[in-house]
Parts: structure tokens; sequence; C-alpha cells
């Protein structure tokens, strides 16, 4: 094992312990701090949450272009007069990048009812109009008067085996995609009745109450597929297992349709003609059923309060205009992104960083954890740090407050909480459309404020009376904080932006001293190298905004020069040696698996993709899609397949090179990587 030597041990121990002094706000003026937490409102915020939870928010549907019109008014009213939707179609065929456009959908009519032998209704157990999450997305128009025929999960042939279903609903425990194919396509079923469970955290299978949003494949022939309860799944079952019939009437009017992508922007002009052409975005994604509230009007709307607040702040002449351009964006999630970027190609090129929400308001009824989530380790950049300084301090004040002690931040709202946010400054996870700004395509810094876990999620219970406006203001606080000190950055505030990161990495490097604590030799060196490397690459980051003065070029290079002497590595990164190096291709841009369609499931075969070791590898802080999307971007043309899976280990845990090989050799076949030398 490689050890500090214990001095350097012990004033890294106390570097790292020393807390944030509550009432100090880090990196902007006091008075600009001041004037942001004044002028948000977690209360307006609020309102624009339960605006938006009225519409089911399906991509290209009457209800996503009634919130995505609610957004640009909203824009507009608060001054920023370029404020527009922008459109792009979406036909099933045209590319966008990785993203193949889906279709837009629109219902206007479901109902599933239960009825006697003779056809007579008895109860109606699904109403699109009372509660629109009864119709899994993508349904197609289809009625049926038929038998109910548990197949149990419904994604095994053996679900079937001996059981009839043609003609029949079939009801299972999985989500209806991959029931429909089996049950629907190759069987003949009627439809598809899902009690598919939420996604599974602590209290999962606690409420047996919840309703879940559920998806049919959008390229698939056309189904049509209800969701049920666990607990009207269950009562089924009990009936059908002592020999009851259960006798169903479903009719759905509903599909897919010509029409468009819809993704509302609009800007705060920059003030300094040498940078207001680049931009820092505010990101949200506007879609989600009805109601939707944490997921996602709650960044949607968050955002929202941030565009009204710094306009007027900067109409009233209470802070100074930001010398970049900030730009907000409200598409579709993910796939929204990718249309964008791959769409607009200069705008892409203008932004230098992101501050994405999804789901920043969740009360206690939730049981959500808010984070502040770094970008990937493939990407290191100082604009994580500036987010994670502005966490911390409304830790401290929100602290500070519920502990009864004065503080100048509050940032609380009328009718929210007053506990302390208790932010976790959380690693890379992924789920949002900060995966698309950071994907190597487009390699754009993005910070994630999100919640999690959330019980609600995708349910009938994600709804406005569970969303906290203490937190929307909070997480207001530390977007627009953040977005503020990255777009007013030069070489003027670079110490300033640098002790952040010095302190900062001290802290990830106290992370790293622990965590290799636990390793091999091997790997304990391998995580070392690359954690060095990594706070090499942070520094070499600030390039990104500024160019470095000499003074600051000189104390960066003598930080890295103390953490190499701290873990006994020097701080200089390991040469390349001996392995193929790949690049990944120009084109197409964005990440492999998208909404509703995967790139490389489709153009390698899905069922060689399923073969594949890396995607299904799980390591110690990560598994799947984490290894498979990291791969990619780690591909840079300078890392052989030895330095790749080194890298990987060090960020997830230890992988096999094989299984690393294998999938890059995979990549290459279609055409998505390229060696440079074998």
């Amino acid at each position: 094992m490689i050890r500090p030597a214990l001095p350097l041990a012990l004033a890294l121990a106390a570097a790292v312990a020393a807390p944030a002094r509550a009432g100090d706000p880090p990196l902007l003026p006091p008075a600009t701090a001041r004037a942001l937490a004044g002028e948000l409102s977690g209360a307006a915020a609020f309102r624009s949450v339960e605006a938006l939870a009225r519409h089911h928010r399906m991509r290209g549907s009457r209800g996503f272009h009634a919130a995505a019109e609610y957004v640009r008014a909203q824009l507009e009213a608060a001054g920023l007069t370029d404020a527009h939707i922008e459109t792009f179609p979406a036909d099933g065929h045209t590319f966008y990048g990785t993203q193949k456009s889906r279709r837009p959908w629109d219902a206007d009519f479901a109902e599933l009812w239960e009825v006697d032998g003779a056809g007579a209704r008895l109860a109606r157990v699904v109403d699109w109009q009372t509660t629109p999450l009864g119709l899994a997305q993508d349904s197609a128009s289809g009625e049926a008067a038929a038998d109910l025929v548990d197949v149990g999960t419904g994604t095994a042939e053996a679900d079937y085996a001996g059981k009839d279903v043609r003609g029949k609903l079939v009801l299972a425990a999985a989500q209806p995609g991959p029931v429909a194919k089996l049950a629907v396509q190759q069987r003949g079923a009627a439809g598809v009745i899902s009690s598919a469970q939420n996604q599974r955290t602590g209290w999962w299978g606690e409420d047996a109450g919840l309703l879940r949003w559920g998806h049919l494949d959008t390229f698939a022939p056309p189904s049509f597929a209800f969701m049920v309860t666990p607990a009207q799944a269950r009562a089924w079952k009990e009936r059908l297992a002592a020999g009851q019939a259960v006798h169903l009437q479903a009719r759905v009017v509903a599909g897919q349709h010509d029409g468009a992508y819809e993704v509302v922007t609009a800007t705060l002009p920059g003030s300094d003609p040498a940078l207001r052409d680049q931009e820092i975005a505010f990101s949200c994604h506007l879609d989600h059923p009805s109601p939707g509230a944490n997921d996602n009007a709650s960044g949607c709307a968050t955002i929202l309060e941030v565009a009204r607040a710094l306009a007027r702040l900067v109409k009233d002449g209470r802070i100074p205009p930001p010398k970049r351009t900030l730009r907000w964006i409200f598409p579709p999630e993910v796939e929204g992104t990718v249309v964008l970027l791959n769409a607009r190609p200069e705008l892409a090129a203008r932004i230098k960083a992101a501050i994405h929400m999804d789901m920043v308001g969740g009360g206690e009824a939730t049981k959500a954890v808010f984070h502040v989530t770094r970008g990937p380790a493939s990407l290191p950049s100082f604009v994580n740090d500036v987010a994670e300084a502005f966490g911390q301090f409304v830790n401290a004040e929100s602290d500070a407050l519920a502990a009864g002690r004065a503080t100048d931040f509050p940032l609380t709202a009328p009718g929210g909480d007053k506990r302390a946010l208790q932010a976790e400054m959380a690693e890379f996870t992924m789920g949002s459309d900060h995966e698309v700004y950071t994907d190597s395509s487009f390699a754009i810094p993005a910070v994630y404020l999100n919640d999690w876990p959330d019980r609600y999620i995708h349910t009938q219970r994600d709804r406005p009376e569970n969303i906290d406006p203490t937190k929307l203001a909070r997480a207001g606080f530390i977007g627009a904080a953040s977005a503020l000190t990255l777009a007013g950055l030069t070489a003027d505030e670079g110490e300033a932006v640098w002790r952040v990161c010095r302190a900062q990495g001290l802290r990830r490097l106290a992370r790293l001293l622990d965590r290799r604590a636990a390793l091999s030799a091997d790997e304990a060196a391998g995580l070392t190298r690359f954690g060095l490397d990594y706070e090499r690459r942070l520094a070499g980051s600030l390039d990104r905004f500024f160019t470095p003065s000499a003074a600051l070029r000189a104390s960066i290079a003598a930080h890295l020069a103390t953490l190499g002497q701290i873990t006994g590595v020097p701080a200089a990164p390991r040469s390349a040696a001996g392995g193929a190096v790949y690049r990944r291709q120009s084109t197409p841009k964005g990440p492999l698996t998208v909404f509703g369609y995967d790139y490389f499931d489709d153009k390698f075969g899905e069922e060689k993709a399923n073969a594949l070791a890396l995607p299904k590898h799980q390591g110690l802080r990560g598994g799947g899609g984490d290894y498979a999307y990291e791969a990619l971007n780690l591909l840079d043309g300078h890392r052989t397949l030895a330095d790749v899976r080194d890298a990987l280990s060090a960020i997830y845990g230890p992988v096999p090179l094989e299984a690393v090989t294998e999938y890059v050799k995979a990549l290459e076949s279609v055409g998505l990587v390229a060696p440079l030398q074998k």
C-alpha cells in the first residue's frame, strides 16, 4: 500500500475537516448574493409547478404544447423578449445524432371496465380523463371485450406455457413494452394490463396503491396497454387463481401522429462584447405525465423563477448584467436535448457550461435527498467545484436557520419547510439531460441538481402538495449563483475560483486515500494515477473560460506537486505504453442510449448487445450503463485500451480488460470508434 507521509496526511485532514463559515457567500459579491437570495421566490416557483402539473406533457402532444406555451409566456413576461419555441420534425425516421426521432403521441379517450358475463358494466378501473397514467404511453387505438389471463411477469417464454392468450387481455407485472412483444405481437393477445411497480427505493412495494407510468415500444407494431395498481392486480390474481373468470371491456382512442419536437428557449444577453457569444445554459426537461410535479415540473419551475429573478435584478440595476449570455432550455427529456444540440450545432458550440435541474422540490413525504451532482469523471471541470461551493454554503446557512442561529441567507418560502437542506455533494449519476451535455461528443461541463430517492416518482402521487417551496428557492439559489459566477468569470477572478478548486481537490484526495486502502496494490496505484490526472485536467479546464496568469499557473503546479507528494506518486500523468488506441468518431453525436431508442442496440443488434460483458458488469460504485457510457467517453485518441480499463476501474470499480476490449471492438464494428494504431 502507498501511504502519505504522516505530517502531510494530518495537514490534509485538517484542511478537509474545516467547515465553511456560515454567512460568507463564496465567489459572488455579498451584495449580489443578498439581492439574489431576496428576489428568488419559492412561492412563485411553486405556482408554476401547479400550473405545469395540470398538463399530460408527452413529447409533441397537446399537453406538452400547452406547457411550452405557458413557459414561453412566463419568460416573455419576465422580460426575456426572445423567448420562443423551436420546432424540429419528428417523423419516426429522421436522426438527430444518436436519437431516432419519435413521432408525437396523444390520447383522446381510454377506459377499462370490469363487466359481468353478459357484458354489463360493474366497475370502471381506468379512466383517462381523471387519471392519464392509467394508459401506457404510445398506446394505439383499439378495443376489446375479453377475459383476463395472468401471465406473471410476462417477459419470459415460460410465463405463457399452457396459456391461451389469443384475443385475451394479459395481466403482467412487468412494463408493457416487453410484454406486448411476447403477448400481443407473437401470441395475438388483444392488449396488456400492467401492474409494474415503481422504481426501486427503500420504500419499494410498501404502497400497493401506487399507479406507475407505463411505456410501450415507440417503434413496435401498434397495441395498447393499461396500467393498474398492484392492489388491483393482486385482487384479480386471487380470483383467477381460485378459478373465477375476470371479464373486461377496453376502449382506447390514441396514437402517434405527424408532428414536431418543441423546445422552449430564451436568453438574457451578455454585456461583454468579447464574451457575450459564450453561454451558460439552464436546463431541465418539460415533458412527463400529469401530474409529474417533482419529476419534473419542479426543475422547470425553478429555472423559470431564476429567469424572472435575474431579469428583474438586472433591469433594476441591483446586480450587474452577466458578461456571458445566460440561456434557458425547456426540452423533452434527453431526446429533446440531443435533438437541439445536433440541429443547432452553433448553439452547442457556444455553451460553456450547463446547470441542469431535474427533481429539485421533493418535500418530506417523498423521502427525497437533494444532490449537487458532478459531471462524469471522464470530463473533469472546475464548474462542478463552483456548484459544490454554493451547495455547501446553502447547507451551512440552512443548518444555521434550523438550529436557531443567526443567518443572512435563510432561503425560505411561505408554506415551505425550515429544515436544513443537507444536500449531498455527489459523484456523477446518469438518468437525465445532463448526460447529453457531458457526453464526449459535446463535452460541455454540466452540474446536475436532483432529488433521489423519491418514492412517488412516475406515479399518480407525484403531486404539487408534495413539493416544498423552500427547497425550490434553495435549488434556484445554488443554480443561479453558480451560473452568475460562471457568466462573469475572467482571469481577474481566477485566483478566487482556484482557491475553491484547491479546497475541493483536497476533499477528493481524502476520499481517494480512504478508498484505495481497501484495494490491491495494483488497483490502488491505478486509482491514484487516475485521481491525480483528474486534478490536473480539472485545473486545465480553467482554460475553457480564461487564460490563467503566470502566478496562477505556478500555484496550480505547486498544488499538483503537493498532491503527488501526499500520495507518493508523481503528479505527471502516466504515459501510454502499448496496446491499441481508439478515438470516438465525430458523428453521430450524443449518448448511445437515449429516450425510446438505443442507437447501439439498433446498429449492433439487440441480441448481440445483450451478450456483451461490459454493459452488464457490476462494480463497486456503478454498473451496466455507467461503464458503457464512460468507456465511450474515455476513447479520446490518447488512452490505450489498458488505460481505459484502468480509468473505468478507478471510477466504478475493477473491470476485466477483456470486457473493455470486447465492447470497444463492438463499437468499432458499427463505426462509432476507430483505432489510431493496432
